[in-house]
């Protein structure tokens, strides 16, 4: 019998405003089985409660999870939510222009509000290309079916932003 495939699970955390509570918060995920895919630190928010919003998504056995999440509360994490991730596809775009002078994290979070996508990964390249552009890859986790919905909000986004998109082939959506 094999096991059972590795599901992707989205943790909401709050942490307290101090060095040192991010990677406390991480540790125990990933010494329960967890197998971190993004984190997404919002540092300049602050919750009602006084703390700092973190969305974690991580990756395992669906029989594991319970313990991730035990894990995160008997380390004295606060677990605001933990559920089973709704992506079932992915889309990795390249964003091309004057990246440094964009908000990127208007940009990503622009991406995370629509329903159809998640900013799964985000990696920006360090030195200017032709004409001191610089480029990106955005990995979106996309629900089953809405590739087209999740590239509609980036291109949107992107063209606010004066930003170039280069997207996927038809037919070839990762």
């Amino acid at each position: 019998m094999t096991a059972p495939a590795d599901r992707t699970h989205v943790l909401r955390l709050e942490l307290a405003d101090e060095p040192g509570a991010l990677l406390a918060a991480l540790a125990p995920i990933a010494d329960a089985g967890g197998n971190l895919l993004s984190v997404l630190h919002e540092r300049g928010s602050v919750t009602p409660r006084g703390r700092i919003p973190v969305e974690v998504t991580v990756e395992c056995q669906p029989d594991r999870f319970e313990t991730v999440v035990g894990a995160l509360e008997d380390a004295g994490v606060t677990v605001i939510d933990a559920t089973a991730e709704r992506y079932a596809d992915a889309v990795t775009v390249l964003l091309v222009g004057d990246l440094v002078a964009t908000d990127l994290s208007e940009l990503l979070a622009s991406v995370e509000e629509c329903e159809a996508a998640s900013v799964v990964e985000f990696a920006l390249t360090d030195e200017p290309g032709v004409d001191h552009e610089a480029s990106a890859r955005l990995r979106m986790g996309v629900a089953d079916g809405a590739a087209e919905r999740a590239l509609a909000a980036v291109r949107a986004v992107a063209a606010e932003a004066g930003v170039r998109v280069i997207e996927p082939l038809a037919g070839d959506r990762r």
